[in-house]
């Protein structure tokens, strides 16, 4: 997807502090965040299923087509 920390950040409206503490390991995601990350990815064409455990992707869905957080 391209998607830079700081895209991820402001399309899911969680700090950016917050989502590079996630990925270094440095703190647990509580459910409000996961939850906002996890509606700004299926925004952008992501599903994510958790039986069987997996992901897809449709471009064609993205809202803006470029990527990039509107």
């Amino acid at each position: 997807m391209g998607w830079s920390q700081n895209d991820l950040s402001t399309r899911s409206n969680v700090g950016l502090s917050t989502i590079r503490s996630f990925e270094n390991g440095l703190r647990t995601p509580i459910a409000n965040n996961l939850l906002a990350m996890r509606r700004a990815f299926e925004e952008a064409g992501i599903t994510l299923t958790d039986e069987p455990a997996g992901i897809t992707y449709s471009a064609a869905s993205e809202k803006n087509g470029t990527g990039i957080a509107p």
